[in-house]
């Protein structure tokens, strides 16, 4: 387990280099000079060159990147050029964000997908299997933005059941910050009516995230399922008289659940990283938004922040989709 986790642990070092030195080279590349775009197109040549030098533009490239490096190694990850703050206290106020509205949408990917892919495998062909496979069909058809812009009109505009954008009521304060998840840190100050009122104004955006996730996870649950439930050892459970739903549970899904586990971590990864359009459509103040912005300002170091934490995301979720699979299958070496 050292053995496999330190060398989790070198691969991490070498793709955040790896990233490090490709986004870089393609802030070089982009024909647009962020001093000017920060300063607008009137701003005089002395300013431009001020600015310039202030984020170090006016060195050449290598330089840039050998003091980006230098900083990075001390956890300096830079100023951001539009909000003129270190960029890790920028990604320490909008992370958490992204990784509540993150969780949440694969709690319903999960309970949804998992739960509906099981039910559509043992009803195979049935009507169960028909609907299920519809909601699947329309989950992975529609666009994102669609669907949480029908959401907003349906159940905001229209029927007034949930909160409309934000992650709080305006009248609300805040909770104490110890984690950042609102819905955490209410729980914490024992606040049960912030709690409330955080969870409603999650529930569209979690739902609107998740449903794509939850399309996927069902085709594979399903797919898993069914080829489980043509076994040698299912039949053999079945004719030592065992109940279904032990058969299904004990034997056929916890076989299954190890390619299912898979796409749940790949999953994961595509949410906290790619949250962009529904955090924008529910004016979430996320990863997502903060990205969008800082791409077209130009902000490189904010940028370069915000593929770290993504390049971070991915390596630690195949870690624990790998400790995962040890525990559904003990024949499985971790450090393989």
């Amino acid at each position: 387990m050292i053995r496999f986790l330190f060398r989790r642990l070198v691969g991490l070092l070498i793709v955040l280099i790896g990233v490090t030195i490709i986004t870089f080279t393609l802030t070089q590349l982009v024909p647009i000079d962020p001093a000017v775009t920060a300063l607008g197109q009137n701003a005089r040549d002395d300013q431009i060159e001020a600015f310039r030098r202030e984020y170090g533009l006016d060195r050449p490239p290598y330089e840039q990147y050998a003091s980006y490096m230098g900083r990075l190694l001390r956890g300096d990850l830079g100023i951001s050029i539009r909000t003129r703050r270190p960029v890790a206290a920028d990604l320490r106020d909008f992370l958490p964000a992204t990784l509540e509205l993150s969780i949440a949408a694969m709690i319903v990917a999960l309970v949804l997908g998992v739960s509906l892919g099981i039910i559509s495998a043992v009803n195979r062909n049935g009507l169960a299997d028909g609907v299920a496979r519809v909601f699947a069909l329309v989950g992975g058809s529609l666009p994102i933005f669609f669907l949480g812009l029908l959401a907003l009109a349906l159940f905001y505009n229209k029927l007034r059941w949930l909160p409309g954008p934000g992650r709080l009521d305006a009248v609300l304060t805040p909770p104490t910050r110890v984690t950042g998840l609102f819905t955490m840190d209410s729980l914490i100050a024992g606040d049960w009516k912030l709690f409330e009122n955080s969870v409603r104004h999650l529930i569209l955006p979690a739902v609107t995230l998740g449903y794509f996730s939850t399309a996927v996870l069902l085709r594979m649950t399903r797919s898993a399922m069914l080829e489980s439930l043509g076994q040698d050892y299912v039949r053999t459970a079945r004719a030592k008289g065992l109940r279904e739903r032990l058969v299904i549970t004990r034997h056929a899904l916890k076989n299954a659940l190890i390619p299912v586990l898979t796409t749940i971590g790949i999953t994961f990864g595509s949410l906290l990283s790619g949250a962009v359009l529904t955090e924008t459509i529910f004016g979430w103040p996320g990863l997502g938004r903060y990205a969008t912005a800082s791409a077209v300002s130009l902000d490189f170091p904010a940028v370069m922040g915000v593929t770290l934490v993504a390049a971070v995301v991915y390596p630690i979720v195949n870690t624990l989709v790998d400790l995962g699979y040890r525990a559904l299958d003990p024949r499985v070496e971790v450090d393989s």
